[in-house]
């Protein structure tokens, strides 16, 4: 049994390209959607990478002050300050603070 296509009414072709063109837009909105997916998850394991690398910047560099105050808390200051006479109009000499 042969099928003859000169037999077809215009509205069938119609119709038959419709489907057509149909499943290539569900085809092109298909492949969009998971590239969409794929650039989210990328870029999501993207955002914890950066995220952890500054975090961690920022604890390294939070740590060393922390070490660096601590340290210079520890130091002693080998000789007093005398009271000197500011060069300014003020009345206030100059002192050497601790713990502040």
């Amino acid at each position: 049994m042969d099928f003859d296509f000169t037999a077809l009414e215009t509205a069938t072709y119609v119709f038959i390209g419709t489907l057509a063109f149909a499943a290539i837009l569900v085809a092109f909105i298909a492949a969009a959607a998971i590239a969409t997916i794929v650039l989210i998850g990328a870029m999501g394991m993207a955002w914890y990478t950066v995220k952890a690398v500054l975090g961690g910047l920022v604890h390294g560099i939070n740590f060393a002050w922390d070490s660096l105050v601590h340290h210079a808390g520890q130091v002693e200051i080998p000789a007093d300050f005398q009271p000197q006479v500011s060069p300014s109009t003020g009345s206030y000499s100059r002192v050497a603070l601790r713990d502040s």
